[in-house]
């Protein structure tokens, strides 16, 4: 007996179809019919249902909630979604770096933290990590750098060999790497970990006043980590440990939640600051510039469908809205070009009319045409014109986001300041910040790493490389390694 409330399997276009098990055939052992449409359907379905990886970021799980306003910033941002009491809707998406899609969770790396705010004033995206710095300052490094962390080219390995040739010939990793090694190297799970911008960026208030900010997202689960040896073990028992760990806390309503706070540096300050606040290698001193509670991220809702709403996600730190904006910071006014570009070569050129990226207020654009475009404008696709099209309004939405400049052109580091060294704040880290069982667990790490294939003379440096981070850590690493 058929259930009458049972929905009818159907083609693509909506055409009922009789069968869901067999082909259509000349005979129950005849050969399979060309005119089988639904067949074919299913095969050419199939043969594209995948769309290429992220480079990095590949592997990862997201869901939907809110973020609710709980401070005040307004004397600092304008910004409609930072607005004292604003509740926005909001897609989150967790990741780890260097893995592909079918890699471990609970492989040792960086974790990608991203926030899409589905704001009043167009879709404003905040995409960092799991960690304050990074292990490169200058965009030219960035593609050498993933390199490094993936696959060989010979044998498509992963290489331990490879990574430390790297990191020791970029003496600007260390601060990364220190923090990659110590306890906090793999999150018990994406509930358990903090989130940051990373990246340096510019407030601009009503009146037009501009301040430097940094984002904190502070898990209000507590901080948890695993151990190397928990997470070899649940990445054979379990690799898709962390992607379960969100899903079922959510469907069974233990909601996860940050707490959003930011540091503010005034205007002014950025140019005769002791260090670069530009360098993302670079962590500002709290001392310096405290936090200030901004709002409250909470996510509770999973996704439907996971290609679609997550797979398809594009997060892209050029989604500013009206009282936010970049900052000097070399890589990030990198990525404002990368990452669309990213987005249009693996989703297509019209990516941002995909459902789960489409904004939800009113969009008035002039770009036209390309491959999936499902959205269609009422008015004429050029401007200026007199036919009723949208115009832009300089009075309303003038150009703040901006900062004065002068210089010949050069390829260089930045300008040295008196606290520039590229060791000073991971040592810091070390000696002030780690308790001893910290610092053993890190020597540890390091050492476990090490032993995996890194050959001489990459060895000697990386014990170099510890060494001035910090001499007594460098020389327990040396000893371990005899």
């Amino acid at each position: 007996m058929k259930d009458k409330d049972q929905k009818p399997t159907t083609t693509v276009e909506g055409s009922p179809v009789s069968s869901d098990e067999f082909s259509l055939t000349v005979g129950p052992d005849g050969p399979i019919l060309l005119q089988d449409h639904y067949l074919l359907e299913q095969l050419a379905n199939f043969n594209r249902e995948m769309i290429p990886d992220r480079q990095p970021h590949a592997k990862g799980s997201g869901a939907f909630g809110y973020f609710q306003v709980t401070g005040d910033v307004s004397p600092y941002t304008k910004a409609a979604v930072f607005q004292p009491g604003t509740k926005t809707q909001v897609l989150a998406r967790f990741s780890t770096v260097a893995g592909e899609s079918g890699s471990p969770d609970t492989w040792r790396d960086v974790r990608g933290f991203a926030i899409k705010f589905y704001t009043t004033e167009g879709n404003y995206d905040m995409v960092g990590n799991n960690t304050p710095v990074f292990f490169v300052r200058d965009p030219m490094k960035f593609p050498h750098f993933i390199h490094s962390q993936k696959r060989r080219i010979d044998n498509g390995l992963r290489d331990h060999d490879m990574q430390w040739d790297f990191w020791t010939l970029s003496p600007e990793t260390a601060h990364q790497v220190t923090i990659l090694f110590s306890d906090r190297g793999i999150p018990r799970s994406y509930r358990h970990m903090n989130g940051y911008s990373s990246h340096t960026f510019m407030w601009i208030n009503a009146r037009g006043d501009r301040f430097w900010v940094k984002y904190h997202f502070k898990t209000d689960q507590g901080i948890e980590n695993l151990s190397q040896e928990e997470a070899d073990r649940i990445a054979g028992e379990d690799p898709d440990y962390h992607r379960r760990d969100l899903y079922e806390a959510i469907k069974q309503g233990n909601y996860p939640s940050w707490t959003l706070k930011v540091q503010i540096m005034p205007f002014e300050e950025a140019e005769t600051y002791r260090f670069n606040p530009f360098d993302l290698t670079k962590v500002w001193p709290h001392g310096d510039y405290p936090l200030h509670e901004v709002g409250k991220l909470v996510l509770n809702r999973n996704p439907e469908d996971f290609h679609a709403e997550i797979e398809q996600a594009a997060f892209d730190p050029s989604n500013f809205v009206p009282g936010i904006g970049p900052s000097p910071d070399k890589m990030l006014l990198a990525r404002l070009f990368a990452y669309a570009d990213a987005h249009r070569a693996r989703l297509g050129v019209n990516y941002h009319q995909i459902p789960v990226n489409r904004p939800k207020c009113p969009v008035n654009s002039y770009n036209r045409g390309g491959a999936m475009r499902i959205l269609n404008a009422s008015y004429p696709g050029y401007a200026p014109n007199s036919k009723g099209g949208p115009k832009a309004d300089s009075e309303r939405y003038p150009e703040l986001a901006i900062w004065s400049v002068s210089g010949e052109f050069v390829r260089s580091a930045y300008t040295k300041r008196k606290d520039d060294d590229d060791f000073i704040q991971p040592r810091t880290l070390i000696r002030k910040v780690m308790n001893e069982k910290q610092r053993e667990e890190l020597v540890s790490n390091v050492v476990g790493h090490l032993k995996k294939g890194v050959s001489e003379p990459v060895l000697e440096r990386a014990i170099q490389y510890w060494r001035n981070i910090d001499q007594d850590i460098g020389d327990r690493i040396a000893s371990k390694m005899l």
